[in-house]
């Protein structure tokens, strides 16, 4: 049991340094919002894997330390509550709907980012005190979802097709 919880730990770990790099280094031109980065979907992918509890530490502790290393720490506690509720919920959802291939991980991500874009638009209102002007955040979060539900829809299928990542993470639920 001791080694379970190991190695859970260390691969929570491993999908929070991936999602940091992703989000920072790994950039798409958009004529939306400057860019996109690939965050999100490794955020996501955390959540499909590892669950809902620990794919949600991961992205949360991910995104907000990219958030501290980009210099925007006024969003870092922001994004460690919200990317961390989107990876709970979407890997939550995945879960309900019976991990059946893109049939859940479809509908589970864009939850997830729809938790997102409204969590954002919640926190740089509120929060940061932007107030209805926040909603000029939403087109390029939008994007960004779509960007994450992209990646994710690519990855996690790829990934789970492996014998060794299946037979992996069967012994860690």
């Amino acid at each position: 049991m001791k080694s379970a919880s190991t190695f859970k730990l260390v691969l929570t770990s491993l999908f929070a340094a991936l999602t940091c790099v992703a989000t920072m280094f790994i950039r798409i031109p958009s004529p939306i919002s400057g860019y996109l980065n690939l965050g999100d979907g490794f955020a996501l992918l955390a959540a499909f894997l590892l669950g809902p509890l620990w794919g949600g530490a991961a992205a949360g502790l991910g995104s907000m330390l990219a958030d501290l290393l980009a210099g925007y720490p006024m969003y870092a506690v922001g994004t460690l509550v919200i990317k961390g509720l989107m990876a709970f919920a979407a890997g939550t959802l995945y879960r309900k709907l019976g991990k059946t291939g893109l049939k859940s991980l479809i509908p589970a991500a864009l939850v997830g980012e729809l938790l997102m874009v409204g969590g954002y638009f919640l926190y740089s209102s509120l929060c940061l005190g932007y107030g209805l002007a926040a909603a000029a955040e939403i087109p390029g979060n939008l994007c960004q979802g779509a960007a994450g539900i992209a990646v994710s829809a690519l990855l996690t299928p790829a990934l789970l097709g492996s014998h060794e990542i299946r037979e992996m993470l069967d012994k860690l639920e």
